[in-house]
């Protein structure tokens, strides 16, 4: 199944049937409305009654909607400020990875050592020697004899 944001949508808007409704009502109505907009008509998602939700089947991107929603309209002040201090710091993290992996220094520093190997690469290489073929000799001797 293909995890589009459409179906996320759809998901999102199903699940939210069974919240309370003083939970729905801190989600201001135009992202609600935006939500329904771009819900995917064709797609039937069902909730499971049965299970609590925590054990429903959606989407990665519908748990993002939720956990989106979660920390700015149900999450106490305490639990936003940890909530935001987590994803700044993941952000952080994500950055560092990627300046270790693509610093331009390390670069150039691969560059040079590759270059290195390559280079001792060619002293272990037997010389070959390299003789003139008979027309060509043949040939430069003509030319030095109408050079003169």
């Amino acid at each position: 199944m293909e995890d589009t944001y459409e179906k996320a949508c759809t998901e999102f808007i199903e699940l939210l049937k069974f919240f309370p409704r003083e939970s729905v009502e801190k989600i201001p109505e135009k992202k609600l409305i935006l939500y329904i907009n771009k819900m995917d008509r064709t797609y039937n998602y069902k909730v499971d009654k049965n299970k609590p939700f925590d054990q429903q089947k959606m989407l990665k991107k519908t748990k993002a909607i939720f956990a989106n929603i979660f920390r700015d309209y149900w999450a106490t002040d305490y639990q936003r400020e940890r909530i935001i201090a987590k994803e700044k710091y993941d952000r952080e993290q994500i950055e560092k990875e990627k300046y270790e992996k693509y610093n331009p220094e390390n670069i150039f520093k691969n560059k040079n050592e590759t270059e290195i190997k390559e280079n001792t690469n060619i002293d272990s290489v037997a010389m070959v020697e390299f003789k003139e073929s008979i027309l060509k000799k043949i040939i430069d001797k003509i030319k030095s004899i109408f050079k003169k």
